[in-house]
């Protein structure tokens, strides 16, 4: 089945919760268990972050805030059972579609870096480590926080990035 990618709609947003909260059996099989406490978009909601969906009603979503100047991936989630369709993949692209057209050097993003649909998917879609010597203080105020939030004694974290290929201009 296609999902169209579309901006989120205010009707959308109530259920973004249950989809990410959809993925945390695929975490627990690995030993990862996510403490307690509001997730990732409904910490997003009502902040000024870029929502994607795919499908009506949404079977996934992608938030985006604006981080260092850059466009920074806060969330990409897949309902739990829809899971390598390629839907993760299509909500990618749009991101950085988006980011393209608003003029974005790039995406950043902070994520798992052994889960292998985190740190590896993006790598397989052009992202790579980013050199702490390179992170503005928006990503190292993020990082922080995931230390504060608990998320870092679950797993090796690390920040990747993608940057936007420019075509050029005749």
């Amino acid at each position: 089945m296609e999902y169209e990618v579309r901006p989120a709609r205010p009707e959308d947003l109530p259920g973004l919760a249950d989809i990410e909260n959809s993925g945390d059996p695929m975490f627990a099989g690995i030993g990862i268990v996510f403490p307690p406490g509001p997730t990732v978009i409904e910490q997003l909601i009502g902040k000024p972050a870029e929502i994607v969906v795919a499908g009506d009603p949404p079977v996934g979503f992608a938030a985006v805030e604006e981080v260092d100047e850059a466009a920074h991936l806060e969330q990409i989630s897949v309902r739990g059972d829809l899971t390598g369709r390629g839907i993760g993949a299509r909500l990618l692209a749009e991101v950085m579609a988006r980011a393209a057209a608003a003029g974005s050097p790039g995406v950043s993003l902070l994520t798992f870096r052994d889960v292998p649909w985190n740190g590896p998917w993006y790598a397989r879609h052009g992202f790579a480590e980013l050199p702490e010597e390179r992170w503005g203080p928006g990503i190292r105020s993020s990082w922080a926080a995931e230390i504060e939030a608990g998320l870092h004694a679950l797993g090796p974290r690390v920040v990747m990035w993608a940057p936007i290929a420019r075509t050029p201009t005749a």
